[in-house]
């Protein structure tokens, strides 16, 4: 009976853990979204897979796209804690020049979510990229995450390169 009744309270603890959690993000989120907002298109409210709240705001014009997203779990001060870097080559195509920031933490997968949604508010069919020889110690990894978003891959392992490929046909 003693350990049922601390499995409960040990629960009920776990929750207004969590809850406390969840109010700390949302306070820096409000916080954050100030700031960002005073320089950059704020795009989203977004979680990732291990249910963080981020923001994702942009920088952009005509020929140039960096998305950024900021994790609430801590407050922003002016840096982003990933980002993608893309520029419109035509009216059909955007390509990623760069991902950056912290890995497996869900921020890519978000990123690239908002990115196919600019593409398709902008009419554009096609998002490319080019993996670089740097790449070549976690080329798995990104043909994994690319391919896990609809993207063709293309590796040449000899030449240690490749290309990326969504079509939103």
């Amino acid at each position: 009976m003693d350990t049922v009744f601390l499995e409960e309270e040990k629960s009920k603890e776990e929750i207004k853990k969590s809850l406390d959690d969840v109010e700390l993000q949302l306070f820096r989120m409000k916080e954050s979204i100030k700031e960002i907002a005073k320089r950059n298109e704020v795009i989203s409210i977004d979680q990732t897979r291990k249910d963080s709240w981020v923001v994702v705001y942009a920088d952009r014009d005509e020929t140039v796209c960096q998305l950024m997203l900021h994790d609430c779990q801590h407050p922003f001060r002016g840096n982003w804690d990933s980002a993608i870097q893309a520029e419109f080559q035509d009216a059909h195509t955007i390509h990623i020049a760069d991902i950056k920031g912290k890995q497996n933490r869900g921020y890519g997968s978000v990123l690239i979510k908002h990115l196919k949604e600019i593409a398709r508010e902008e009419n554009v069919q096609y998002i490319t990229g080019d993996i670089a020889e740097r790449d070549a110690d976690h080329f798995d990894r990104l043909t994994y995450f690319y391919r896990k978003h609809a993207f063709q891959v293309d590796i040449d392992y000899e030449e240690q390169c490749g290309e990326i490929l969504w079509n939103d046909s």
